[in-house]
């Protein structure tokens, strides 16, 4: 299996159509993609779209690589997780935002851009896609402590939601 940068949750959503044996590969929005139109069945794209202010050319360049049919399967930040850290925040409108995290004891702070689930849904349908499925995943039981919120590691919740996990079929 060939993949960088792909949960549990996302793998498991590919393999339901390939197979356990099949081969993945994940798309680095962050590079142009080298590869002809109509490459692949599938393209796992994780943890990119929620820090870009417009989703249209990576959607684009996305529908492109794949075969007519083809299946993109991504994650972003669930919609509801700047509700949680912003609350005063505006839910409907597509905004900027920035979160502060501390990685290996340094910290540093992420910009994320919002949006509400139906300019999420609005984008992937004006890119050529159909929405085949909405996944909320548990984090998986391996996910290092590090990654895990607070309030999960002391005990006061047992679940959170952070990612949301599409399913769309290339029209």
């Amino acid at each position: 299996m060939t993949g960088i940068d792909a949960s549990p949750a996302m793998l498991e959503l590919a393999r339901q159509r390939l197979g356990a044996t099949a081969d993945l590969y994940v798309a680095d929005l962050s590079k142009p993609l080298p590869f002809d139109d109509g490459s692949f069945d599938d393209v796992v794209s994780s943890l990119v779209l929620h820090y870009l202010e417009d989703w249209s050319a990576p959607l684009a360049e996305l529908r492109r690589v794949l075969k007519p049919g083809g299946r993109l399967i991504l994650s972003v930040n669930h919609p509801t997780v700047s509700v949680v850290t912003q609350p005063t925040e505006d839910y409907f409108a597509i905004r900027e935002y920035s979160e502060d995290y501390v990685f290996d004891g340094e910290p540093a702070v992420l910009t994320f851009w919002h949006r509400p689930l139906h300019a999420m849904i609005n984008a992937f349908t004006s890119a050529g896609y159909r929405v085949a499925t909405v996944s909320e995943p548990e984090p998986s039981p391996d996910t290092p402590h590090e990654l895990l919120p607070p309030r999960i590691l002391s005990g006061e919740k047992t679940a959170f939601l952070s990612f949301i996990f599409f399913v769309l079929e290339a029209g």
